[in-house]
């Protein structure tokens, strides 16, 4: 040990562990040489406070300095450091280079500070977000249930068959269409439920011109092509006898320049914020000098950026309770999802999940967020998605991205340790056992391709269409995933599959991760076992809402250790005690651990291990 040490996740240095609600008291400690004089840096958007720390035992021969806080009665996130004076030297210690959290580091000068999420008393999420499984659909791709609507729009450019590649594009606006509706959602519902799932994510379904929808059209109309809002009511309906939600994605800062709202080629019976300054539509979009020159979505001109901060856009949106968010959970939709979350304000955020919870408490509200969401900083802003009044969840991208470096052998299980460790340690648990664990999703390369050593981002992208894995990687390819998901159904959170994935689908990145569903040629072998992992999940309450412990013993071995005991969870509601270990070894040999409690095992290669 260092002559001065901290470890945030060691409950003898920091107590309690992990985030904490407004108003708690957390007792911080440093060990550091007999005459030291440590001083705790504190820090957030409420000021700066520097505390005396007093002398408080021995550790290993050091004494240990500590400091008790009062956290603040607001939501907010603390930083702190520690100055520390000793043998006339001057000497900080804070956290590590990554920024990870745990053990720190002795520094000349300012560290990184640590973290202390302090989240609102009452947060609370739903319960089906931790106990759920989630399958994601991009609706044009997955079935058209034997009724193509496509001729609802005249002069699409279509396919002639389903097992076609779909076409390159640009401007964000594909423009070739397969036929996927709602009514070939709402007849695979069955197989829906007989794999395990409880929430369907659809990618957007509201009037829009590309096959996409992220370029919204009409807020308030399921696109034609996918059917009518009575067939999505239906669904809902429908869905729900299978026990299976629907949740909705939510484009709110930008819509297409072919909408009723900007009306940019006048297809729509609308006086749009582009024909006319006198639109009601007007103040929603940002001109520079209108009408041509306008604020774009990335500097795309066919997505014009909505002003997120306009009354009356807020209103259309939320502002009401005939507004776009508690129209469609009225109709049957459990929730949104909103896409690029990063783009939307606090404010606004804030306020959709205010009327998203008046309009159905159980409700949730997910966001896209690529990072730790409990210190995201967006256009200069410290975001405040995890401090309870803001989102239920996120797409946890950062488990998506370590597990994937795991198991293509760029980072060991040391490294998986301490990353998600740090996620656990920043997030409030109602946000850790809420996250949507995605293994795949429509802006990613498949899964499978990733898995099988493809780099498509090393390779040119004229090179897409016809990369595929081998057959040899292709058959290791799907031992990893099997593995991979195993983790994920083994971690707190929903486990997440995007359309596809489970029977063998593979693809390069956009378009080509959005191939149309394999009806006739799919991988039942590999469905089957990762259906036998989402029936252990769901038979398991362990695994959805006990304790977790991340041991890293060996290189290619990662451990989890799921506990319930003394008759509660780990969100404090009652449970029955239980106690699960899992393990996985990623490499390509046996490797022979011992456990904590002293026991001998053999994890054999990419063969998860349940006990």
């Amino acid at each position: 040990m260092s002559p001065i040490f901290h470890n945030s996740q060691d409950e003898l240095y920091r107590t309690p562990y992990g985030a904490q609600p407004c108003g708690a008291c957390v007792t911080l400690r440093l060990s550091a040489p007999e005459d030291a004089k440590c001083t705790l840096r504190l820090w957030s958007e409420l000021g700066e406070e520097m505390l005396g720390m007093t002398k408080a035992g021995y550790c290993d021969g050091q004494v240990l300095y500590e400091v008790a806080l009062k956290l603040p009665d607001m939501p907010v996130i603390l930083w702190y450091a520690f100055f520390v004076e000793t043998a006339g030297k001057t000497l900080w210690y804070g956290n590590n280079p990554e920024d990870l959290g745990g053990v720190g580091q002795i520094c000349e000068h300012l560290p990184p500070s640590f973290q202390i999420t302090v989240y609102a008393p009452d947060y609370q999420t739903p319960k089906w977000l931790r106990n759920g499984i989630l399958y994601q659909i991009f609706p044009d791709r997955f079935s058209d249930g034997g009724k193509p609507l496509l001729d609802r729009k005249p002069g699409l450019v279509t396919h002639k068959s389903w097992d076609e590649l779909p076409n390159e594009y640009a401007e964000h606006q594909p423009q070739d269409f397969f036929g996927g509706n709602l009514e070939g959602v709402r007849k695979n519902l069955p197989y829906l439920r007989d794999l395990g799932v409880t929430v369907l994510y659809l990618n957007p379904i509201f009037e829009a011109k590309s096959s996409h929808k992220y370029d919204t059209g009409d807020y308030t109309k399921i696109d034609p092509t996918f059917g009518t809002n009575e067939e999505f009511e239906r669904l809902c309906a429908e869905a729900k006898e299978h026990g299976i939600r629907i949740l909705l994605d939510g484009v709110f800062s930008h819509t297409g320049d072919d909408s009723i709202y900007f009306n940019k080629y006048g297809n729509y019976d609308s006086l749009g914020a582009y024909q006319s300054e006198k639109s009601l539509y007007f103040n929603w979009y940002r001109f520079r000098h209108f009408p041509e020159d306008y604020a774009c979505w990335w500097n795309v001109k066919t997505l014009p950026e909505l002003d997120k901060d306009c009354p009356e856009y807020q209103d259309f949106i939320f502002g009401s309770e005939n507004g776009v968010a508690a129209k469609w959970l009225r109709a049957g939709a459990c929730g949104w999802r909103l896409d690029v979350a990063d783009e939307l304000p606090d404010s606004f955020i804030e306020g959709l999940r205010r009327r998203v919870k008046d309009t159905d408490p159980d409700a949730a509200v997910l966001g896209e967020v690529w990072e730790d969401a409990s210190h995201k900083v967006a256009y200069g802003v410290l975001r405040r998605y995890a401090l309870g009044n803001s989102l239920d969840s996120v797409m946890n991208y950062p488990l998506r991205e370590m597990l994937l470096m795991f198991f293509t052998g760029n980072i060991a299980s040391a490294d998986v340790k301490k990353r998600l460790d740090s996620l656990r340690e920043n997030y409030p648990p109602q946000l850790f056992y809420s996250l949507m664990n995605l293994i795949g999703s429509h802006d990613r390369a498949r899964v499978l391709t990733v898995l099988s050593g493809i780099e498509c981002e090393t390779v040119p992208k004229d090179e897409w269409r016809t990369l595929e894995p081998t057959e040899k990687q292709l058959e290791t390819a799907k031992k990893k995933l099997v593995a991979l998901f195993a983790a994920v159904c083994a971690l707190p959170g929903m486990p997440a599959l995007y359309y596809g994935d489970e029977v063998g689908l593979t693809g390069c990145n956009d378009p080509y991760c959005r191939k149309p569903y394999p009806w006739g040629r799919e991988d039942f072998e590999l469905r089957d076992k990762l259906q036998s992992l989402i029936t252990l999940r769901r038979e398991r309450s362990v695994l959805r809402v006990g304790t977790l412990t991340v041991s890293a013993p060996h290189p290619d071995v990662l451990l989890f250790l799921r506990r319930i005991a003394n008759g509660r969870d780990a969100l404090c509601d009652p449970a029955e005690n239980d106690s699960l270990l899992f393990g996985i070894n990623r490499g390509e040999n046996p490797v022979t651990i011992f456990t904590e409690d002293g026991r001998r095992i053999t994890l054999e290669p990419l063969t998860p291990y349940f006990e």
